[in-house]
């Protein structure tokens, strides 16, 4: 019914704004979270859940002392505030990740900020980490761990945009004190191509100070990530992994949106050509990139480096690719735009389904099971 019908009615008939279409669903899904144990709320989400949620222990593991019931995610961008993170298990996720949230409350980038790219299953944002800020996610969350059943929350950490590039480790460590009790993995988003001078911080130097600050301050020795860009050079991606090893991180999140226009359909959008218009890409035209990342961190770390993988997943067979080629974990959002709520139950179902066409009892043996790693 989504694909066939609201979809399209959304997409093309009434060509509803993304932002706007965005906004009202998080509005709904906050109302959902906050009156989740009355009626009607209760009922709606029970029905959700028995719909979506895909329950087999051969698709749990367990990573950095961290039970994940099954390995899909939602990834960042999605629910920047937490409005709905207490509920996201009724969708059938495993995990959500949320954020990006700053220091500093922003408004991000001025808009329009958010397009669709019909033909290439796409969509372009330069949102620019709109938040409400690291205080107020902070209360958010504390709120719903005690009024729902608290799942897996990853909360992915960037730079306030005022914040000069030479004080970002103490915006990074800032937002983190804020959210270190309540997180349970955290990510440092140092690859975003809509706040200024961002991407710089991948440098092994700046990227260095950053790490340094938040694992000095991480007395529950709180599994530290970070997202590396699909743009990075393998040269690039060797520092990565360098610092990683050294400031003994969790794992990468592999990856961000691309800045790379090759290969679009879409040449138009916002009334320009599409290499005029800022902002990342991300579903279909990044994932095969986003896969070759993830092959050679679990290539040049010998498998021994959590991944989580994300970018272009919209079928079982793009969720089962990142995970062969070394992904323990995966994440989905513009996918999940695309293809409706049923995406989460679908791949589920698929991966059970692969597991026993290879004679595997469990999810974590298939990672990285097609990538040759040289010891």
């Amino acid at each position: 019914m989504y694909k066939q019908i609201i979809r399209p009615t959304l997409f093309s008939l009434l060509k509803a704004d993304p932002e706007v279409s965005h906004e009202t669903s998080l509005k709904l899904l906050s109302w959902l979270e906050q009156n989740q144990n009355q009626f009607p709320a209760n009922v709606i989400l029970k029905t959700i859940s028995n719909q979506l949620v895909v329950d087999d222990p051969r698709l749990s593991q367990t990573l950095w002392g961290i039970n994940f019931p099954n390995p899909l995610g939602l990834a960042a961008g999605f629910d920047k505030n937490g409005v709905a993170a207490s509920i996201w298990d009724n969708f059938g996720f495993g995990y959500a990740e949320l954020g990006t949230v700053t220091e500093k409350p922003q408004t991000g980038n001025p808009k329009p900020r958010l397009f669709r790219l019909l033909e290439d299953e796409g969509i372009l944002n330069r949102m620019g980490f709109n938040n409400r800020g690291s205080a107020t996610l902070a209360t958010a969350l504390e709120k719903q761990a005690m009024r729902g059943e608290k799942g897996v929350w990853g909360i992915n950490l960037g730079k306030s945009k005022v914040t000069p590039l030479e004080e970002a480790a103490k915006d990074y460590l800032n937002s983190f004190l804020r959210l270190r009790e309540i997180g349970d993995y955290f990510v440092v988003n140092v690859s975003s191509p809509n706040t200024p001078g961002l991407r710089s911080l991948q440098d092994s130097s700046q990227l260095g100070l950053i790490l340094d600050a938040i694992q000095e301050n991480n007395d529950h020795q709180k599994p530290i990530l970070v997202k590396i860009a699909p743009d990075l050079s393998w040269e690039a991606i060797d520092e990565v992994i360098v610092i990683a090893q050294k400031y003994q991180l969790a794992g990468i999140i592999a990856t961000n949106t691309t800045i790379s226009r090759e290969g679009l359909k879409t040449q138009l959008i916002n009334g320009n050509t599409i290499t005029e218009e800022a902002g990342g890409v991300s579903g279909k035209p990044l994932r095969d990139r986003a896969t070759e990342v993830i092959r050679y961190i679990y290539q040049q770390t010998k498998g021994q480096l959590p991944i989580i993988g994300v970018g272009g997943i919209f079928t079982t067979e793009e969720a089962w690719e990142k995970i062969i080629a070394g992904a323990s974990l995966i994440q989905v959002y513009t996918g999940w735009i695309y293809e409706g709520l049923s995406l989460t139950s679908n791949i589920l179902h698929g991966l059970i389904q692969k597991l026993d066409q290879e004679g595997l009892t469990n999810i974590s043996q298939a990672v990285g099971s097609q990538t040759v790693v040289s010891h």
